[in-house]
This record gives C-alpha cells, sequence and structure tokens, in this order.
C-alpha cells in the first residue's frame, strides 16, 4: 500500500537550525506499522533520519512518537490502522520533552522527575531474618503501576506539563503510586504528604485524562494521582487550595444541585489568603469584560433536592 509520512526534522547542534517537515512517499506491506516505515526511510531513502527504537514489541518504550498529534509507540501502531486510505502521516517528536535529532528526544527532564519521588521503598526496620513478605493481592494491585515501560508518552501529551515544567507529571505520579500501596514500605503517609504539599504535586493535575488515552500499557496515570488525592485526604492532608477546591465542589453541588463557579474559585484560593485573592482579581475583571463572569448568586438545578437526596443516601451508606 502506498503511504505518505509527513516527518518533523530538526538538528539543534547546527547553528540557526529551525524546526522543519519533509514528506516521504513509499510502498509499505499491508501490515506495517509506522515503525516499519520509518526504518524503510532511514535504510532505503533517507539515511540522515534519526529515530529511536529497539524491541520492536512494546516492551522498551523507546520508540514513542507522536502521530498526527498524538503520542503512540509506532512498533505497535499499524499504518493501515491510523491511516487506511492512504492519508497522510504527520510524524512528530513527543512532546514536553528536549528534541535531541529529529524524532529523538532527551528523557533527562523524564527521569528528574521520576527521582522527585524517592522511587523506591523505605521500610521503617528489616527483618531480623528472612525477608519481607507481600501478599499476592497487594502486588496484583501494584503491578497496574508496574506495567509502566518508561515510554514517556504520557508525559508528551500532559497538557499540564505544556504550561507548567515543575508539575511532578503523570508518569513520576503514577510511580509515586506504586509505592504509597507497597504494603513494604513504612514511609506512606510522608509520601502523601510531600505529594500533597509539593508544588507541583498530586493537585496540579487538571484530569484532562490524555495521560490515560495514550498510555500503551493502561496504566492509567491520572486514576492513580486521583487514588493518591483520597489517601492524602484521608491521611489528614487538608489545608491545601486542592483539597479546598474539592470540597467546595463537593458542597455547592449538594447545596445548589449546581456549581457555585464564583465560591469555588475563591474557596480554592482560601478566604484568608489575600495574595493569592488578589492574583485572581484580574482574571475576573477580563471575564466580566467579555459577559463570562459566573452570577454572585450560583443557579439553582430545578431538581436539586433529588441530588440532595442522593449525596444524603450515599453519605449514608458510607457510614
Amino acid at each position: 500500500m502506498q503511504t505518505n509520512l509527513k516527518v518533523k526534522r530538526f538538528n539543534p547542534g547546527e547553528p540557526g537550525a529551525q524546526p522543519y517537515f519533509q514528506e516521504y512517499s513509499l510502498d509499505v506491506h499491508p501490515d506495517s506499522t509506522i515503525l516499519d516505515a520509518l526504518i524503510q526511510v532511514r535504510e532505503e531513502v533517507d539515511g540522515t533520519l534519526a529515530m529511536r527504537c529497539s524491541c520492536r514489541a512494546s516492551i522498551c518504550g523507546s520508540c514513542g512518537m507522536r502521530v498526527n498529534g498524538r503520542a503512540r509507540l509506532v512498533c505497535k501502531t499499524r499504518v493501515e490502522a491510523v491511516a487506511p486510505n492512504g492519508e497522510q502521516l504527520v510524524i512528530e517528536p513527543m512532546g514536553n520533552q528536549r528534541v535531541v535529532k529529529d524524532l529523538v528526544v532527551s528523557l533527562d527532564t523524564f527521569f528528574d522527575q521520576i527521582k522527585r519521588v524517592d522511587p523506591f521503598l523505605k521500610p521503617d526496620s528489616v527483618p531480623e531474618q528472612g525477608e519481607f513478605i507481600a501478599s499476592n493481592e497487594s502486588m496484583t494491585n501494584l503491578l497496574i503501576s508496574m506495567n509502566c515501560i518508561m515510554c514517556g508518552c504520557c508525559v508528551s501529551d500532559c497538557t499540564v506539563l505544556e504550561v507548567d515544567s515543575n508539575f511532578i507529571g503523570p508518569a513520576a505520579l503514577a510511580k509515586a503510586w506504586r509505592f504509597t500501596e507497597d504494603p513494604r514500605d513504612g514511609q506512606r503517609d510522608e509520601r502523601l504528604k510531600k505529594l500533597n504539599d509539593e508544588d507541583g504535586g498530586i493537585w496540579d493535575c487538571t484530569r484532562c485524562m490524555q495521560c490515560v488515552e495514550v498510555c500503551p500499557k493502561d496504566v492509567a496515570p491520572m486514576d492513580r494521582i486521583m487514588e493518591m488525592r483520597d489517601a492524602a485526604i484521608k491521611a489528614g492532608n487538608r489545608n491545601t487550595s486542592g483539597y479546598h477546591h474539592t470540597e467546595s465542589f463537593y458542597n455547592s453541588v449538594k447545596k445548589n444541585g449546581r456549581l457555585d463557579e464564583t465560591r469555588l474559585a475563591i474557596d480554592s484560593a482560601g478566604w484568608t489568603n489575600i495574595p493569592r485573592l488578589l492574583d485572581l482579581a484580574p482574571i475576573g475583571f477580563k471575564a466580566l469584560l467579555k459577559g463570562k463572569m459566573p452570577p454572585v448568586m450560583p443557579h439553582k438545578a430545578e431538581d436539586k433536592q433529588k441530588i440532595k437526596d442522593l449525596y444524603e443516601k450515599v453519605e449514608g451508606e458510607q457510614k
């Protein structure tokens, strides 16, 4: 089958170099993966094309790239699945990471973020004899995160990292979850407090679902982050804007049947946090000028009593 690849090229080592796209047209086998097509380009058409690959079996995670704007492992992505009718395929290096050359990115930042979560066990004590024993149930649970192959696809498409490089990131936070859930670790509460309090921690995730959608191993980093938020709250970490945001959301929907956006913004910042409230003032003024300012008195749902009854039923079951 005929395929057309539009590959982003860039060699930052050359003075004055700028990124550009180069197109390649070639015949590929109907069962070819995008990696097969790129290797064909490099071996038969343009030997200067730089890319990274190894196992070709979605195990090593080294061939992560963006295909039509979405991070994928190109070794497991077939050309026919993405472009069944010969549509053009736009191939780019992964996002939120420094480009080394063409489709190769540096993983230095990725691993620096992993180090921030102390990715190793911290037991309270060492057994005098034998070894630490973990139940089959707990290890099966840990496999969710342990399936991560460190490919960086989730980091590539994280919308928070696009605007805040200080965010720990979905891969590192999924790794952190793995240790907070390990029964052999003795620092669970300390880990949760650090991730709760740290700038760029668990509360900076916007729940955009991108990391869940692109993860090739179903680690679902966002789900792990949400679980750590719940765990942090249960461990008593409630003096953060993230918790205040969650609590305000919960209470306003329970009261009105709809979200009180004005109250949500103020509660999240904290009524006594004057500097943060002043930071919100320009945003509120711009929203007012654009006609986007939420009402001071919140809208109430017509069936708000039904919503309140649902809340009370769930709260009763939890007790």
